[in-house]
C-alpha cells in the first residue's frame, strides 16, 4: 500500500509568514511544512464546497425561473416584437 504523502509529488515554496507566529506555530507542531499542508488542504476543500454551493443555489434559481416561465409564460408573449 502506497503511502498518502507519497502519492504526489512534492516541490519547495517559499512564503513569507509573520516570525512571531511561526515562533508560536512550531511549540505546537514539530513540523511546520506538514502542518501548513494540511491547513491549505482544508482551506481548498472549503473553497471548493463554496464554489459547489454557489453553482447548486445559481442552478437551482435557473431551474425556478424556468418552471415559472414554462407554467404562466413571460410578460413580453403579449407585446408585439414591432
Amino acid at each position: 500500500m502506497v503511502n498518502v504523502a507519497e502519492q504526489f509529488k512534492k516541490r519547495a515554496v517559499n512564503l513569507t509568514l509573520n516570525e512571531g507566529l511561526v515562533e508560536q506555530a512550531k511549540i505546537y507542531t514539530s513540523n511546520l511544512s506538514a502542518t501548513m499542508e494540511l491547513l491549505l488542504t482544508d482551506f481548498v476543500h472549503a473553497q471548493q464546497r463554496e464554489r459547489l454551493n454557489h453553482r447548486n443555489a445559481a442552478d437551482s434559481c435557473a431551474d425556478s425561473w424556468n418552471a415559472l416561465h414554462a407554467s404562466i409564460g413571460s410578460f413580453a408573449d403579449e407585446h408585439s416584437t414591432l
